[in-house]
C-alpha cells in the first residue's frame, strides 16, 4: 500500500494492529506522523478486515539493526522493504557549487558610509551629554540622590505614624471619657 507518494508501508503487526511505513525522505515522515488517524481510517476503509489501530514511521534511511530491531528485522519483508538509499546530487549541481564558492563577492563596507556613521555617532554621544549632563562636585561618601529621597520619605513616613498614634491614642481617650489633653503635633501634611 502507498501513501500518495509519501511513503510505503512494509510491514503489518495483527495482534498490535500495527503499521509500519518507510517514508520516502524525513520530511515525508513528519508528514505521515501529522496525517496518522487519516491513513488509519484510509487502511482500515481499503482493507475491511485489517483493524490498524497505530501507524509507525520507520526510518527512510537504512538502519543497523540492533537488538531492539533485530525481532522486526527477522520476521518476512516483502520485496519492496529495500533500504532506501541517499542520491548524490548531480555531477552538474556540484560543479556549479564549486564555481560559485570562489566567485561570490566579499562583503566590502564603503568608507565613505563608514565615516558618515561614525560622524553621526559622534554627534549622538555629544547630543547626549548636553541633555544629560553628569552633576559635578558629589562627593565620594555622598549618598545617591535616589538614597536621599528614601531616607527622605522614611522620615516622613516615621513622622506621619507618630501623629497617627497621638491621635487616635486622644480620640480613644474623649471615648472613654478621660479628659487628657495630648500635645498637638506638628501639623500634617497631604500627600496625595
Amino acid at each position: 500500500m502507498s501513501f500518495s507518494g509519501t511513503g510505503k508501508a512494509v510491514e503489518f503487526d495483527v495482534e498490535s494492529g500495527r503499521l509500519d511505513v518507510v517514508p520516502d525522505a524525513p520530511a515525508c515522515g513528519t508528514q505521515l506522523r501529522w496525517s496518522a488517524p487519516k491513513l488509519i481510517a484510509a487502511a482500515n476503509k481499503k482493507v475491511p478486515g485489517a483493524h490498524v489501530r497505530s501507524l509507525h514511521v520507520l526510518a527512510p534511511a537504512a538502519m543497523k539493526t540492533g537488538p531492539a530491531t533485530a525481532a522486526a528485522v527477522a520476521g518476512p519483508q516483502p520485496a519492496s522493504a529495500a533500504p532506501v538509499e541517499r542520491r548524490t546530487p548531480p555531477e552538474g549541481y556540484r560543479r556549479a557549487i564549486e564555481a560559485h564558492r570562489p566567485a561570490a563577492p566579499q562583503s566590502r563596507v564603503d568608507p565613505h558610509i563608514a565615516e558618515a556613521v561614525e560622524r553621526q555617532n559622534r554627534a549622538m554621544r555629544e547630543l547626549s551629554r548636553r541633555a544629560f549632563p553628569e552633576p559635578d562636585g558629589i562627593p565620594a561618601d555622598a549618598p545617591a540622590p535616589i538614597d536621599q529621597a528614601l531616607v527622605q520619605r522614611r522620615r516622613q513616613a516615621a513622622a506621619t505614624e507618630a501623629a497617627a498614634l497621638h491621635r487616635a491614642r486622644a480620640e480613644r481617650a474623649q471615648r472613654s471619657g478621660a479628659a487628657v489633653i495630648l500635645p498637638q503635633a506638628a501639623a500634617l501634611r497631604s500627600t496625595a
